[in-house]
């Protein structure tokens, strides 16, 4: 019987799944959506998404990982041999995301270090010159699309930040999720309570109710939208880190007999707090500085990466007193929220590895490491920020939407949902009832189905990034071939002969009256 790495506590367990849904996008991401969907009122529809999508496929996947005690591949690969590769496409796709996310943080490095040797943290400061300028060095889409020079441009600064990041990573998984439980005790509360410093800060600050007012005034109107609905439900499956292994992965740490459906709430619910905790810190901040410019609330705001690295900095530098400190906390609270998620993502393919091939955790993680850091040298080059930005689209609408689609329907409709569901109130307080076989047959995969299929219309009508100057080279080579290779990727490496060998019938493996159809 072989040996399987353990957590040491549930605790660690939790922590880091939290870890890994809270990421950068719970302080860029859900503030802005929430705000464009409704405000207030699109706290329903998102709720109701967690509770009809997010948290019963976090049950789901943790049921996979913890009953089948394996990897993404081993998982799939117990419950069919032909199968395999689905579980490889879902981990490439989180390898793929580790990738350019490493990149991000070597942002948040250059930030934390020029902040205080160039002296950013004033009112004069030009924080869209200092991102796109001085940090990215930014080529045109002309040039980065054109011209391979440019292309492979390396910024050097950050090429140490994506260093310093990826050795950091190798750190925390060589040693296996013990270490990594270790970790997370730290830098999961850490952001926790620097968040919370800025919240309080925030709130304190003149104006701040005008950004909050914002932030949560409802439109109930916007309620009727289909596409706030479906905003809802993109936002809770991208954001709890379902879809693309990780949750199996680590999952199948935990013994057997470990509660699943209290484990999906605690952290599901964990990571939808955070978020609604970040949008009151970035909206009542953005509220003080409107009211220090003269300008409407959403004459400030910006999306994405433009909130964390241009806009929500401007506000800090604009703060009466403590720009300089506040700013560091937010750069650091960035980092942590950052690795969490990286190295999650991470050890989701160092144990596909480690469980076909039997590799040292040690020898996978250092393999891993080295090629996704040579891989992401591309996101520190003078137009890496446009090949991010392109990869990120596609693996977001086109990669985790249809994965999650096919697992839905490949547990609901080919295999015995029913085993699953025994299985799951077998071991949790709460009872996976006739809700959950509803959810998990017919409304995540209709949703899902929807979001891909509008996603897949909308970019043959409107190519993307087309207007911001996109070459049709950037969206190939970033975008359809990124998504054809995982896949690719998936069924080569099934193909590849390994040293797992699955010595129990699947029958045992499910309990008898588990089995699969």
């Amino acid at each position: 019987m072989e040996k399987r790495d353990r957590w040491d506590s549930r605790s660690a367990f939790v922590l880091a799944a939290i870890g890994s849904a809270i990421g950068l996008g719970n302080v860029w991401r859900f503030p802005y959506i929430a705000y464009e969907n409704g405000g207030g009122a699109f706290l329903i529809p998102y709720f109701i998404a967690l509770f009809t999508a997010g948290i019963p496929i976090m049950m789901l996947e943790f049921s996979l990982g913890q009953r089948l005690q394996g990897s993404p591949p081993r998982a799939f690969k117990k419950l069919n041999k032909k199968w395999e590769w689905f579980g490889w496409w879902a981990i490439f796709i989180a390898a793929g995301i580790g990738v350019y996310y490493c990149a991000i943080m070597a942002w948040a490095w250059w930030y934390l270090f020029a902040g205080f040797s160039q002296n950013l943290w004033n009112s004069a400061t030009d924080w869209s010159e200092v991102f796109f300028v001085k940090c990215l060095n930014l080529a045109t889409t002309e040039n980065a699309g054109q011209n391979f020079l440019t292309t492979f441009s390396v910024e050097w600064n950050l090429l140490l930040g994506l260093f310093l990041t990826w050795v950091a990573i190798y750190f925390v998984i060589y040693k296996g999720v013990r270490n990594v439980g270790k970790i997370v005790m730290i830098t999961v509360p850490l952001p926790w309570l620097i968040l919370i410093i800025l919240f309080f800060r925030g709130i304190t600050l003149e104006g701040a109710q005008t950004g909050i007012a914002y932030f949560l005034n409802p439109n109930w109107s916007l309620l009727g939208d289909p596409q706030v609905w479906l905003a809802a439900y993109g936002q809770i499956f991208y954001s709890l880190s379902i879809g693309f292994g990780v949750m199996i992965a680590y999952a199948s740490f935990m013994p057997k007999r470990s509660d699943i459906t209290n484990n999906a709430f605690i952290i599901s619910l964990a990571n939808c707090g955070t978020s609604f905790l970040a949008g009151f810190a970035v909206f009542s901040t953005l509220g003080y500085m409107a009211m220090t410019l003269n300008k409407p609330v959403q004459d400030v705001l910006a999306a994405g990466p433009g909130l964390a690295f241009v806009t929500y900095p401007q506000a800090i530098s604009l703060l009466p007193a403590g720009a300089a400190v506040i700013g560091a906390l937010f750069f650091i609270m960035l980092l942590t929220l950052g690795i969490d998620s990286a190295f999650s993502l991470v050890e989701a393919f160092v144990s596909g590895i480690v469980d076909k091939w039997r590799m040292k955790k040690e020898v996978a993680a250092f393999w891993f490491c080295l090629i996704g850091f040579l891989l992401g040298i591309l996101f520190v080059t003078r137009s890496g920020l446009y090949w991010l930005d392109v990869v990120d689209h596609w693996i977001n609408s086109f990669g985790i939407a249809l994965i999650g689609i096919i697992e839905c329907v490949m547990i609901g409709w080919v295999f015995n949902i029913r085993g699953f569901q025994k299985y799951i109130n077998k071991v949790s307080e709460i009872a996976a009832g006739e809700w959950w076989i509803i959810v998990i047959k017919y409304v995540t995969p209709v949703v899902l189905g929807i979001i891909f299929v509008l996603s897949f219309l909308e970019e043959f009508k409107t190519p993307y990034g087309e207007s911001d100057g996109y070459t049709a080279f950037i969206r190939f080579a970033g975008g359809w071939f990124v998504i054809v290779l995982v896949v690719l990727l998936g069924i080569v490496f099934q193909a590849i002969k390994g040293r797992d060998v699955i010595e129990e019938s699947l029958d045992k493996i499910l309990d008898d009256d588990q089995e699969v159809e």
